[in-house]
């Protein structure tokens, strides 16, 4: 058993790309549902969007980067009006069945043949790399130490989207603690108080479901950035991994996404690892490698229900935020 090789590549995914990923889109889902209290099931279909709004640009468009970005970005802002505007008066449990329907038929948009000269159909799509490489300004090489060496594409990316997740959390942290961010955590404990102030409920709700869904749609470009964008990848497993993240870390909180899904992953690589190579020493004969990949999120449902049952408000979370949702 090589227990270096395998705590290696569990610390390597402390800050790798798709770790800070996972981070925004769990940051975006904070927005929605820890501090607003949206149940938005639907933001593997953020991601989607953000993914396939920039690779599409620049295979099929010839957008610069910049110009992809805004491309993604836009469209979550129409995917973001086209669910609330006939859901966001109405209870939360329908905002929930319509996000997790809409990002199905999204996903499904994309994987169907009508589209397969643009999206790639099942297949997705690929070489959409070069112009965000282009921007890199490290020699060819590698940097870092120990589990965290990468070449020079990786570390790049890296720091883009880490500075990225930076960013996000600050301005969130900030609008949280504005005039703007009371009423959103208002709305969360008693929306109807909220009304009773002479506020628009709606138009909030509104605005947080757009910001939470940028938050996710820029998650899904940076997701995208290290591999094919595939509509696999968009399942509503997805979604399910953010929320979990979320609950890690504090649903209400700006640490808590960031933390949680450092957890989460280090957490899933670790099992990964010593569960393919348990199988190969034989440690698991009643096993193969592919029944031993499904084990590891088993193993990770374990510890996160566990850390749940035990510390319920998340890492960072404070009990008096899980209020809302009794």
């Amino acid at each position: 058993m090589d227990w270096g090789a395998i705590f290696n590549n569990a610390a390597g995914e402390l800050i790798s790309p798709t770790t800070a990923a996972y981070a925004l889109a769990a940051l975006g889902l904070a927005v929605h549902f820890g501090y607003t209290g949206l149940l938005n099931f639907g933001q593997a279909g953020f991601m989607a969007l953000g993914a396939y709004g920039y690779a599409i640009s620049i295979l099929t468009f010839g957008f610069p980067v910049w110009g992809a970005f805004l491309v993604g970005v836009g469209a979550s802002v129409i995917f973001a009006l086209i669910l609330g505007i006939p859901t966001l008066r109405l209870r939360a449990d329908y905002l929930a069945i319509v996000t997790i329907a809409a990002a199905e038929i999204v996903r499904l948009l994309f994987t169907t043949n009508a589209f397969a000269s643009v999206t790639g159909s099942a297949n997705g799509l690929s070489g959409y790399k070069n112009e965000f490489a282009a921007l890199n300004p490290l020699a060819d090489g590698t940097y870092g130490f120990g589990p965290f060496e990468n070449n020079a594409y990786d570390t790049w990316l890296g720091i883009v989207a880490w500075s990225i997740v930076i960013l996000a959390a600050l301005f969130v942290w900030q609008i949280m603690r504005s005039p703007w961010g009371r009423v959103i955590k208002g709305i969360r404990e008693d929306e109807d108080a909220v009304r009773a102030l002479g506020k628009n409920v709606y138009a909030y709700k509104m605005q947080s479901l757009i910001l939470g869904g940028v938050l996710g749609t820029i998650a899904g470009m940076i997701f995208a950035l290290p591999r094919a964008v595939v509509p696999s990848n968009y399942q509503t497993t997805l979604t399910f991994f953010i929320y979990a993240i979320l609950l890690l870390g504090g649903a209400a909180t700006v640490l808590g996404p960031i933390i949680g899904s450092m957890i989460f992953w280090v957490l899933l690589s670790f099992f990964s690892g010593f569960i393919a190579r348990a199988v190969e020493a034989g440690w698991l004969p009643f096993m193969t490698v592919v029944q031993g990949s499904q084990l590891r999120f088993i193993l990770v449902g374990v510890a996160i229900m566990l850390i749940v049952i035990f510390r319920p408000q998340g890492v960072f979370g404070n009990k008096k935020e899980l209020a809302f949702v009794r």
